[in-house]
């Protein structure tokens, strides 16, 4: 039989909804022409929970607690943009201590995101150990919100005009000892795994997303810095506290492969660590005494409309309000940077190998949670 003669038949193959390596209620539909993957087309609605819907049958604090389960894994983050949303609604100005208590717990948020990711990540491509120390040191996080808000998952501790409660006796030390622990553990995970020759073999030169097709498809956060561009919210947009403190913003620059391959989406993550480190030092040493919550009587804003968007560890998450003056809002419609990360999984993972669909998957860190709302 010569080559000439051989023909082949496209196979479509359901991968998920009910899948590890989907992260979630994922379904991914792939067309196959053998092992190569013709088309990748995502299919999403499975998490779905009305939660826009929701919020406009609930007062303004209640949504609290569904914005949380938006993205599950970053729940402080969540709050922190639902709440400012509605604080630029009321004019409202939030004492210093509050805003340093948020951007403290947002960035150990940050770090128990990214640890999940990468520990994830390495489980998606092959490798165990990585997996389980990252799960080991985001316990030790968990520990430090259970002490903060009593809970290690959904938090609701970030309200409307502050935080829930001013922090624990005994807490910033914990969170200081923290810092000191984990800092020589990220050395760890670049040894293990960041620079382990069959995960870069597996992750450098695959689902290569180019910058224009990264800001074409609206990527934001580590997808779109993979691709090189230095751009964070938090320093080109600034907002509460960060204006007042030092850090860098890692991007891809194609390392180790090119230039906004899974590597250096990856690699980005691991380096944003080392940033949130210094952002929540830096916070603990400034954190001014004071009221933990603006004395807020009860939540009415006026008429209007009102959106904010904040640097959440998977990229831009923003919230749209409008009030039409009752206790409830008129209209919430919330932004998604894994909706948006998604989208573009059809594109780039056109021609890629079967097991690539994979790794390009771990390296979006999406969370379904968030993406279907």
């Amino acid at each position: 039989m010569t080559e000439t003669t051989l023909q082949t038949q496209e196979l479509r193959i359901n991968m998920g909804p009910q899948h590890p390596s989907t992260h979630g209620v994922l379904r991914v539909e792939l067309v196959t022409d053998g092992e190569i993957v013709k088309r990748a087309i995502p299919h999403i609605g499975y998490l779905h929970r009305c939660f826009e819907k929701h919020a406009e049958n609930i007062d303004y604090m209640g949504v609290m607690p569904f914005v949380d389960r938006m993205d599950y894994v970053a729940s402080m983050n969540n709050d922190m943009g639902y709440a400012m949303a509605v604080e630029k609604l009321m004019q409202v100005e939030i004492p210093k201590r509050a805003e340093y208590i948020r951007v403290i717990m947002a960035e150990l948020n940050r770090i128990a995101s990214h640890i999940l990711a990468i520990g994830t990540f390495g489980l998606d491509v092959g490798t165990f150990t990585p997996f389980m120390w990252c799960f080991r040191d985001r316990e030790l996080i968990l520990d430090i919100f259970e002490m903060t808000s009593g809970a290690r998952l959904l938090y609701n501790y970030l309200w409307i005009g502050g935080v829930w409660m001013d922090l624990t006796p005994g807490i910033e030390e914990k969170i200081k000892e923290f810092c000191d622990y984990f800092e020589p553990k990220i050395d760890e995970i670049d040894t293990i795994l960041s620079y382990n020759s069959i995960f870069i073999h597996r992750t450098a030169n695959v689902g290569i997303i180019s910058l224009d097709t990264a800001i074409s498809y609206g990527l934001t956060g580590p997808n779109l810095r993979g691709s090189g561009k230095k751009w964070d919210l938090r320093k080109d947009e600034p907002y509460s506290v960060y204006p007042e403190l030092e850090f860098d913003i890692p991007v891809g620059s194609g390392e180790q492969g090119t230039v906004g391959d899974c590597w250096d989406r990856y690699i980005v993550r691991v380096r944003e660590m080392r940033e949130s480190l210094k952002i929540v030092r830096q916070a603990l040493k400034q954190i001014p005494e004071g009221l933990f919550r603006a004395p807020i009587r009860k939540v009415r804003p006026p008429a209007g409309e009102a959106y904010t968007k904040v640097e959440n560890p998977r990229g831009e998450l923003g919230f749209y309000i409008v009030s039409d003056g009752s206790l409830k809002p008129y209209r919430v419609k919330a932004k998604s940077p894994c909706f948006t990360a998604i989208s573009c999984l059809d594109e780039v993972s056109r021609n890629e190998m079967i097991a690539d669909v994979v790794a390009i998957i771990g390296s979006f860190d999406i969370v379904l949670g968030e993406v279907d709302r």
